[in-house]
């Protein structure tokens, strides 16, 4: 079979969806199914805007938080810790185990930290003069 490389800046959705199908077939048929949610938890102000949030998923008995923000008038205040205990208790109640999440932000290592999460791992430079911390917590 003759094959040809594309790189592409913009694929096309169509595209991924044959990816991540394809990717997920092979997964469910390696180790199970993943039985993969999407999980997020929003905090809102008066008026319904969006304050702080956490974007992620569960999947075989994992949480792994990719996105979580707190705008900058409420930092400090256990936003992220509050947002962080609701996303656990809704992965437990899913069966999930362990949670991850993984930043190069300083600061947000040190909450993570308080929240009982534990690095397992650590990519340097990334990026340039940081290193992005990977953590894990058992739920």
């Amino acid at each position: 079979m003759k094959t040809t490389l594309e790189i592409t800046a913009e694929p096309s959705p169509q595209d991924l969806a044959f990816l991540s199908g394809s990717l997920t077939a092979f997964n469910d048929g390696d180790v199970g199914a993943s039985g993969r949610q999407p999980l997020a938890v929003f905090a809102r102000d008066e008026h319904g805007g969006i304050v702080a949030g956490i974007s992620g998923y569960t999947a075989w008995g994992w949480l792994y938080v990719q996105w979580l923000w707190v705008d900058e008038k409420l930092r400090g205040r256990r936003m992220a810790a509050d947002m962080l205990d609701a996303a656990e208790e809704e992965a437990i109640v899913r069966g999930c185990h362990g949670a991850w999440i993984d930043t190069f932000n300083p600061i947000a290592e040190k909450v993570y930290r308080r929240q009982g999460y534990k690095p397992f791992g650590k990519l340097p430079d990334f990026p340039v003069g940081r290193s992005r911390i990977f953590l894990q917590k058992k739920l």
